[in-house]
């Protein structure tokens, strides 16, 4: 059975996918936390509607299509920064060259070297 779906429900998960996508091109990620449960709310919401066809769903869908794919790419990019952080931190304690004979040698660097002053 089709019903007519709800479109202030409809209004308010359109305007929650919008303040979404804002959240992610300006990546506050804060403001996607807060976000999450009433986004939910409404999706759970509609698909209780049991609308087969609508252009507004069809819209909507495309919305959630296009905030998941940036979603995505936000924590692709998350990642990127939590490996390169490792990365650095992996070099800030060794020291690594390559010889004439194209071995790699690692040395050890000293996390906290001292000088001594002499007079």
């Amino acid at each position: 059975m089709t019903t007519k779906p709800d479109m202030g429900l409809l209004k308010s998960l359109e305007e929650v996918l919008d303040l979404e996508r804002n959240a992610l091109v300006q990546g506050d990620l804060d403001q996607l936390t807060q976000m999450a449960p009433e986004k939910e709310k409404l999706i759970d919401a509609v698909n209780d509607l049991q609308v087969l066809d609508s252009e507004d769903l069809i819209r909507l869908q495309d919305k959630v299509a296009r905030n998941q794919a940036l979603l995505g790419s936000a924590a692709d990019g998350i990642r990127a920064v939590a490996d390169r952080m490792a990365e650095l931190r992996r070099v800030h304690g060794e020291f690594s060259t390559y010889g004439a004979d194209g071995q790699r040698s690692d040395f050890a660097v000293r996390s906290h070297a001292k000088l001594e002053k002499r007079a």
